[in-house]
């Protein structure tokens, strides 16, 4: 009887070698991945001068402080994703309005996204600009005149609610 022998296989046609370096080789993808996620994104929620801005928060409450003694309350309408706003400001009697406000919107954990929108006055406490698309999701609309000597705040959910009433933090 004869013995049959078969010739070796060479290693990299066996299939355990790949296999066991299978392994290996998604963890350094993956580890490639991490990195590049790391260094493309920012994080928006880290503030480097902490001190700072904790010092700020005194002149922000009487920002809203004196948006309460003047009686003002604005209704923010947004309209075609955010790129039309209409505003209207109210007061109490006889406080002068200011012809240009700005309003900032706010992403609540990536500042990236944030963005600055100028209002003109186009009649008594009415007040129209254009902004940019909103994505999906909440966002904080904070009112206030250029100086910023005040400031008004109130949040919208995109897509789904369009109107927003804006009071000063204090009056909430």
């Amino acid at each position: 009887m004869a013995i049959s022998v078969k010739p070796p296989v060479p290693w990299y046609r066996e299939p355990w070698p790949w296999l066991l370096m299978a392994g290996p080789a998604v963890v350094v993808v993956a580890g490639f991945a991490t990195l590049w996620l790391a260094v493309s994104s920012s994080d928006g929620l880290v503030v480097d001068d902490y001190y700072k801005q904790g010092l700020a928060i005194n002149q922000t409450i009487e920002r809203d402080v004196l948006a309460a003694q003047r009686g003002y309350r604005a209704e923010v309408a947004l309209a075609d994703g955010g790129r039309n706003i209409i505003v209207r400001l109210a007061s109490a009697a006889g406080e002068l309005l200011p012809e240009t406000l700005q309003l900032r919107l706010v992403h609540p954990t990536r500042a990236g996204r944030d963005g600055l929108v100028l209002l003109r006055q186009h009649g008594p406490g009415f007040y129209e600009g254009t902004g940019p698309v909103l994505t999906a999701g909440r966002w904080i609309l904070v009112l206030e005149n250029l100086q910023p000597d005040w400031r008004l705040s109130g949040t919208v959910q995109t897509p789904g609610r369009t109107t927003a009433l804006l009071l000063p933090e204090n009056a909430k």
